[in-house]
């Protein structure tokens, strides 16, 4: 029999520019190794907080690092290649980054067929 354990945490969810893209589930799983199992294509380096290429603009939500960025970040942003989130996150993909115009065409391509 399933008992509720009320100290059990919810999965996050992740949106992309306000439209919930995937549930957190995976822990063991950095944000952007998520983001990119969904095929989220989001550009990056290191893969491990050095360089900051996938730097990327929090809308909303809170993330925690696995490792800590050697990249100076803003209270608005976080290196998704080194965390995970602690709550709801939703992301801002709509730069001219080349990690963006794979999601804004991809965006379009879902409005328009």
């Amino acid at each position: 029999m399933l008992t509720y354990n009320r100290h059990l945490k919810k999965a996050p969810i992740v949106s992309l520019n306000g439209e919930p893209v995937l549930l957190f589930n995976q822990q063991q799983h950095t944000l952007l190794e998520v983001l990119e199992i969904k095929k989220v294509n989001v550009f990056s380096e290191c893969r491990r907080g050095f360089c900051g290429a996938c730097k990327t603009k929090i809308i909303s939500g809170k993330v925690s690092y696995i490792n800590e960025p050697l990249v100076e970040l803003e209270a608005d942003e976080c290196l998704p290649c080194c965390c995970v989130p602690d709550s709801n996150i939703d992301l801002d993909l709509t730069t001219d980054e080349p990690s963006n115009i794979y999601v804004q065409q991809r965006r379009h391509l879902l409005v328009t067929e």
